[in-house]
C-alpha cells in the first residue's frame, strides 16, 4: 500500500496503528511487508541477544518493530530490531520508556522478507547511518547473509563464519554469522 501527498508527518502519528507497519516518508505512506516465519525468527533471536547480552550488564534495551520518528527529516520507520545504549533509551521522568522515540537508536537492523528489493533494503539501511544510528545492518535470510553499515564504511555480504562485531556501540557483544542463522533451525 502506498498513499502519496495524504497526511502531514503529525497527522500520520496520530493515526491507529496498523498490522503490518506503516511507515512516512515527506509525504508518502507505505506498508511494510508482512513478516514471514524466518523472518520473524531472526527478529526475535536479534532482540533476545541484544536483551541477554545488553541487559544483566546495563549497558542496552532490545526492541522489536519499535517505531522510530525523525522529525527534521520528516520520516517515520519501523526497523525489525533496534537497540539503544540504556543511557540513551527515550524515557520519561520516572524511567519509563515512552511511546514516540524521537531519538535514532545505536543499531538499527532490517530483515529482508521475500520480494523484497535489496537494493531499497540496503538504501534504508544507509539512509539511518546518514540520521544518526551508528550502526545498521541488513540481514537476507535467502542468502543467509549480513551486510552491515557504518558511517564511511560498508562491508558484506558476510557469510558462514564471518564476524558480525558491534563492540564499538554495544561493548563486547560479536557473533558469526552462522551462530544467527542457527536460529532457524526448529
Amino acid at each position: 500500500m502506498v498513499v502519496t501527498g495524504q497526511l502531514t508527518l503529525v497527522e500520520f502519528l496520530f493515526q491507529p496503528e496498523d498490522k503490518p507497519a506503516l511507515e512516512y516518508e515527506r509525504g508518502v505512506v507505505t506498508q511494510k511487508m508482512a513478516a514471514m516465519g524466518r523472518h520473524s525468527r531472526l527478529q526475535v533471536a536479534l532482540c533476545i541477544r541484544f536483551e541477554s547480552h545488553g541487559y544483566p550488564r546495563q549497558i542496552a534495551r532490545a526492541f522489536s518493530e519499535a517505531r522510530v520518528t525523525w522529525p527534521k527529516e520528516e520520516a517515520s520507520y519501523v526497523p525489525d530490531v533496534i537497540a539503544y545504549l540504556r543511557e540513551r533509551v527515550p524515557a520519561d521522568a520516572d524511567g519509563e520508556v515512552l511511546d514516540h522515540l524521537l531519538i535514532p537508536p545505536d543499531v538499527a537492523v532490517e530483515i529482508a522478507s521475500p520480494g523484497q528489493g535489496l537494493d531499497k533494503q540496503m538504501g534504508r539501511c544507509r539512509w539511518y547511518v546518514e540520521h544518526g544510528v551508528p550502526i545498521s545492518l541488513l540481514i537476507h535470510p535467502g542468502q543467509r547473509a549480513i551486510w552491515t553499515f557504518r558511517s564511511g564504511a560498508e562491508t558484506g555480504p558476510l557469510q558462514d563464519t564471518d564476524v558480525i562485531d558491534l563492540a564499538d556501540v554495544l561493548p563486547g557483544l560479536s557473533f558469526t554469522v552462522a551462530e544467527l542463522f542457527g536460529a532457524l533451525r526448529a
